[in-house]
């Protein structure tokens, strides 16, 4: 009898050495924890952030886990929940070539808290990034697009195998307890798009998808036994989530292809609307006028997303986070779009509100890829102001360079810890495969006594 997916991918995991996995690819993910502690400390400061600390203090048990921003300790089911809706609580975390789901929320924060609970490595923390990145992306490759357009959230659904691999990974499960790991993540994968609005819905879901990662793999090693079949199942992963009977991306290329290709975000909004906000910048430095003298804007979108974020009254910065009229007016009159221009109290600003009330998206499936804009503008002047973007700023095509990816950090974490110490934390970053423990790296994520 041949093994099921779950026991190929757990023999894979369990017994794949740091030292085989590609240096490029440990090279990215160590990009991915520097900007995701970056966000984090940003995203442990708002409401989202706040509510999810206290709830940690509450519920209390055991000091295992750093909270990112804080410093208090928590149990590392409850840290890695935390701080997972802390890094997804400004929209300012990384993103997949397909603006699918985040990588760094579940994963990362998964392998934070349980490398601090059993004095891992910083290589070996790295390693675990690693493959619970690799666990994820095979998840969304086996399921998306049916799986979105079903309605299910992929960060969460998805990013649950990834959390608990890389959880499994920094426990020393075997394989076969890796396979009742598994087995348990799909029990728990959760997660909806009945999530935009003016609430912190959104903001949540990345946080069981981190801690149920960690449960999975903890209660594999106390001996609890999970379903081997839970991919390929009659009733497994990727029939009921995205009516798939053919899983082989899930395996596809392991140990030899690493599916992580990760993008950064340059704006504080839902990925396939940061295209849009590209083409609004490009029209605003081509503008010889003001965003006041603008009559009209058509934006053409792909049909992969031309019917999202779509709101042009959003009632909190939230819901501006998921608005593309939104983004596309503040970016037309600020000239910018990270955290300070999504504020409620830009929301009512009358030329924000005109607009949004604008602008008109059309679909055009003659674009290119599924977040491409193109952007026309007609000005009082007579102007008639073209852009067109396929690759928004962060992405693989065209990415950030080193100086924004630090100063994006710096803007979000100086006011939390300094920018002395944000400059340390970025430094022990880039050393993280030579700590003995990942302690030194925590340490700078607290504001100093």
């Amino acid at each position: 009898m041949s093994d099921t997916i779950a026991e190929v991918l757990a023999q894979h995991y369990a017994n794949l050495a740091a030292a085989d996995i590609p240096r490029k690819v440990k090279d990215d993910c160590r990009t991915l924890v520097r900007d995701y502690l970056g966000v984090a400390l940003g995203g442990s400061q708002t409401g989202s952030g706040r509510a999810a600390r206290q709830f940690a203090l509450e519920v209390g048990g055991k000091p295992e886990s750093t909270l990112i921003g804080y410093g208090d300790k928590v149990p590392a089911v409850h840290g890695a929940f935390v701080n997972a809706i802390s890094s997804h609580s400004i929209e300012l975390d990384d993103v997949d070539i397909l603006a699918l789901f985040h990588f760094s929320p579940p994963v990362v924060s998964a392998a934070l808290a349980v490398a601090e609970r059993e004095g891992s490595s910083g290589e070996e923390f790295l390693a675990a990034v690693v493959v619970g990145c690799d666990m994820m992306a095979r998840a969304s490759d086996a399921t998306n697009f049916a799986l979105r357009d079903r309605g299910y959230h992929t960060t969460p659904t998805c990013g649950v195998f990834g959390a608990t691999i890389a959880a499994a990974r920094l426990m020393r499960l075997t394989a076969e307890q890796t396979v009742s790991a598994l087995g348990m993540a799909g029990g728990q994968a959760s997660g909806l798009m009945e999530m935009y609005g003016p609430s912190m819905q959104k903001r949540f879901n990345p946080g069981p998808a981190a801690r149920n990662g960690v449960t999975a793999a903890q209660m594999a090693r106390a001996g609890f036994t999970g379903a081997a079949t839970i991919f390929e199942g009659e009733r497994g992963f990727c029939r009921a989530f995205a009516g798939q009977e053919d899983c082989d991306a899930l395996t596809r290329g392991l140990g030899t292809e690493y599916p992580v290709h990760i993008e950064y975000k340059a704006y504080s909004c839902a990925r396939p609307i940061h295209n849009a906000i590209d083409c609004a910048l490009t029209v605003r430095q081509q503008m010889t006028e003001s965003a006041s003298a603008i009559t009209s804007m058509t934006m053409r979108r792909h049909p992969a997303w031309a019917h999202y974020h779509l709101n042009t009254r959003p009632r909190t910065y939230h819901e501006a986070q998921v608005s593309l009229p939104y983004s596309v007016a503040i970016g037309l009159i600020e000239g910018a779009a990270m955290f300070p221009q999504y504020q409620n109290d830009k929301l009512a600003i009358p030329e924000v509100l005109r607009l949004m009330d604008m602008l008109t998206v059309v679909l055009d499936d003659t674009l290119p890829r599924g977040v491409s804009c193109h952007l026309t503008v007609e000005t009082a002047g007579g102007a008639k102001l073209k852009s067109q973007i396929d690759h928004p700023k962060g992405s693989i095509a065209n990415p950030m360079t080193e100086d924004e990816m630090c100063r994006k950090i710096h803007i979000l974490a100086d006011p939390v810890i300094g920018a002395g110490q944000v400059g340390q934390l970025i430094a022990t970053v880039g050393d993280v495969e030579s700590l003995a423990s990942i302690d030194p790296l925590l340490q700078h994520c607290v504001p100093k006594a």
